[in-house]
């Protein structure tokens, strides 16, 4: 080393220890900082609404059901012994039987609370569906999108649509252009009104989609005929 020059800095050694900052605890007296607020808190979005079955479906359910449930605690014992008669005929294979035993039950219910009676509703959904079984879609169509309409108006949204997806389901095994196209276009007229007001209609936008696209199917196969 020359003469006058300062002696060289001298570097410590890099010591090799590992800090596990996971197990390092803060001071005793050491306070936690104040939270982070960037902005106001996102508000949760609302749960979607449930999307009610078929009635198809659920009266197909009720029909299986060890002990069926009645709408109302006045019309359950109604409902019960109707069930169970038109169920034994249908497990029986007798659906045209089913039908006449329905469709006796509604109006014997009718008279008994009023034709707007829940129960009375809930049966004439056994009819429309017993309808669907002997093969006559378009009574059950009918009967499904009358439902549709008084539920709606009796303030059951949930209930209304699945009239309504009963009635699609229905119009869909209807193989005339013509008549499907005459049933699509009030099909479509009740779903839209449903599907414009909050409720599951207006959360399930899809099968409406799809009966449109049904709809351009059916224009198209009724030209085709024509031509």
């Amino acid at each position: 080393m020359p003469l006058g020059a300062p002696p060289a800095e001298r570097i410590p050694e890099a010591t090799h220890r590992t800090v596990d900052f996971a197990k390092r605890k803060p001071d005793s007296g050491s306070k936690p900082g104040p939270e982070l607020v960037l902005g106001p808190k996102p508000t949760p979005e609302a749960e979607p609404e449930p999307i009610p079955p078929s009635r198809f479906d659920a009266i197909a359910e009720e029909m299986l059901a060890e002990a069926p449930v009645g709408e109302t605690s006045d019309g359950a014992q109604v409902w019960t012994v109707a069930l169970g008669r038109v169920g034994d005929a249908v497990r029986d294979g007798e659906v045209e039987r089913a039908a006449e035993l329905a469709s006796r039950a509604v109006a014997k219910a009718s008279g008994a609370l009023g034709p707007r009676h829940p129960e009375v509703l809930h049966l004439r959904e056994l009819c429309a569906y017993i309808a669907y079984l002997t093969g006559d879609p378009a009574r059950a169509f009918d009967l499904s999108l009358d439902l549709a309409r008084k539920r709606a108006e009796s303030g059951d949204p949930a209930a209304a649509y699945g009239n309504v997806r009963s009635a699609a389901t229905a119009w869909r095994a209807v193989g005339d252009a013509e008549q499907a196209l005459r049933m699509g276009r009030e099909l479509i007229d009740v779903w839209t009104t449903l599907a414009a007001k909050p409720g599951p209609a207006a959360s399930d936008p899809r099968p409406l989609e799809s009966a449109h696209t049904r709809m351009t199917r059916l224009t198209a196969r009724a030209a085709a005929a024509e031509a």
